[in-house]
């Protein structure tokens, strides 16, 4: 098979909370893998497909979480396919750290 992906993912099992854009509500989740591209995010309450996020995860070597912003790509009953939009460098960083090859 294939792979089309643009961005390389890794495994990344972290607790995650996001809200909808304009949203005060946190919603729980955990995360599966990450790229510069986005996150798997299972959770119990999938945000609709074309949902604005934003998703809170600590990194791992980060003090403080992330606020990433992103649109839900892909739904299913247990969780939600985001992608990121415009990150900052920490996070660009961050992310590119977990990603890069061994």
């Amino acid at each position: 098979m294939i792979e089309l992906r643009r961005y390389q993912r890794a495994p990344l099992e972290v607790d995650v909370a996001f809200t909808l854009k304009g949203g005060q509500e946190r919603l729980a989740g955990r995360s599966k893998d990450i790229s510069l591209g986005g996150m798997f995010v299972l959770t119990a309450k999938p945000a609709a497909f074309g949902a604005e996020v934003v998703i809170y995860a600590t990194l791992p070597g980060e003090k403080a979480p992330f606020a990433m912003p992103g649109v839900v790509r892909w739904c299913r009953p247990d969780g939600m396919g985001v992608q990121f939009g415009n990150l900052g460098a920490r996070e660009t960083h961050a992310i590119t750290e977990l990603t890069k090859a061994p």
